[in-house]
């Protein structure tokens, strides 16, 4: 019922049936079309994707239809043409790590491989909501990282002066510009003294289960097969190669084969025989009760690591860090709620009497570096999209857009070439904290 559900809610927007190449349902929404089937009545309504049974065989499997499995598909169909493409999800569309983030987009990275990436992931950001015909509900309101002392602030200067050296947006504000950008941060007697902040204007939020509902619309109207309750339980090999997988609806055979299931990647991964520098840790995120407009931007406190915001239906949007163990738990535990709140109220003290409405954990995974792989893989036809930590949700139209180039032309993209699984046999890894090969430090 949940998946009918949420496919019922996304084709809200309203909009009139068209059939596309491959006979899938195709909508333009707009105001004209939401007035016009608003007075049609409800039956007026159609579905947003198909749910269609598997076929025998694909061009192409996307293991994953969170969102980056499904922005693979959109890519591979809208950029390369190739549209005999099934999502496999073994539960529901969106139910992973893509509805449960803290729904933050920026490109503020140091490192030229990790910041060229991000920085054309946050372009396609600025534009997808028109791509897709599908408010994603994008809101570039800035991202601000504090500073606590004179060496944080020095190390901004040398970020921020890295991103515009890219072509980044970046602005760094002493303690004066922060107090005016937030007027409610506690700058004057706060645990960690404020000493000012790097502040990415064109970063911001998006809604996390409209950017699900919209790529996995785009991508069934080019053709995509979106199979969910279909879990995969095997990977087949013959001579050095996939030929297909396993699945609770039986096995489906395939050319190419992308694994995008976040921190089900060593799982996924062992079916082929294949051990990776990943583990999976626990990371909680919060919402609060509705509140009039307090923050009007993303605040995020290195010193206590907590990152903020408020959503557009008003509720405080928040996280902090991992639980500290492995696990592969939707599911936190209270010493880190206690923790994060604390966190939070050091910076805004007023806020100490909201409620917290509700909290989830998705299961992060951490690569030993802290960057994202995306990439092949070792076994001729099997391509990997892991590895994302913390920044995920940020990388969903970027990620989706070279994973697709990469399993198109069977080759990386200028753009994640230094993402590749190699650089960890070579030494070229890409550690922006400077944490070293632990992942629960990233």
């Amino acid at each position: 019922m949940l998946r009918l559900t949420r496919a019922a809610t996304a084709s809200a927007n309203g909009g009139d049936g068209k059939q596309g190449r491959s006979g899938a349902s195709m909508s333009h929404y707009s105001v004209f079309s939401l007035a016009r089937n608003a007075l049609r009545g409800p039956e007026a309504w159609t579905p947003a994707w198909r749910d269609p049974e598997p076929k025998s065989f694909y061009d192409v499997i996307i293991v994953g239809a969170g969102g980056h499995g499904l922005a693979t598909a959109y890519y591979l169909a809208k950029e390369h043409g190739i549209t005999n493409v099934a999502v496999l999800e073994k539960g529901w569309l969106g139910g992973g790590n893509v509805g449960r983030n803290t729904t933050i987009v920026r490109s503020n990275y140091l490192l030229e491989g990790n910041a060229h990436f991000y920085e054309w992931s946050l372009k396609l950001w600025e534009n997808l909501s028109h791509d897709l015909n599908y408010n994603v509900m994008f809101s570039q309101r800035g991202v601000l990282n504090l500073a606590h002392s004179d060496p944080q602030m020095d190390a901004f200067r040398r970020r921020g002066n890295a991103m515009r050296l890219n072509g980044i947006d970046a602005v760094l504000l002493d303690r004066d510009g922060v107090r005016d950008m937030v007027p409610d941060l506690n700058t004057d007697n706060a645990r960690f003294p404020i000493y000012g902040g790097l502040l990415q204007p064109r970063g911001g939020t998006a809604r996390h289960d409209a950017v699900a509902w919209g790529l996995a619309r785009g991508a069934d109207s080019r053709g995509v097969d979106i199979i969910q309750n279909c879990e995969v339980t095997g990977i087949r090999r013959e001579g050095g190669r996939v030929t297909g997988v396993e699945t609770t609806r039986g096995f489906i055979g395939a050319r190419k084969i992308g694994l995008a299931v976040a921190g089900n990647t060593s799982r996924l991964a062992e079916m082929a025989g294949l051990r990776l520098p990943i583990e999976s840790h626990l990371l909680q995120a919060f919402v609060s009760e509705a509140l009039k407009p307090v923050i009007n931007t993303v605040v995020t406190y290195g010193a206590h690591h907590l990152y903020i915001s408020q959503s557009d239906k008003g509720s405080l949007v928040f996280g902090g860090d991992l639980d500290g163990y492995n696990s592969y738990a939707q599911r936190g535990n209270l010493p880190l709620v206690e923790d994060v709140v604390t966190a939070g109220l050091s910076l805004f003290p007023h806020l100490s009497r909201v409620k917290l409405l509700r909290h989830w954990g998705g299961v992060m995974d951490m690569s030993m570096d802290g960057s994202p792989i995306i990439g092949k893989l070792p076994i001729e036809g099997l391509y990997l999209n892991a590895g994302w930590c913390y920044g995920g949700f940020k990388a969903t139209p970027g990620s989706g857009w070279v994973f697709a180039y990469t399993i198109a032309n069977d080759r990386p993209h200028a753009l994640n070439q230094a993402l590749s699984l190699e650089r960890f046999a070579t030494g070229a890894v890409l550690d922006e904290k400077g944490a070293g090969p632990v992942p629960g430090y990233h």
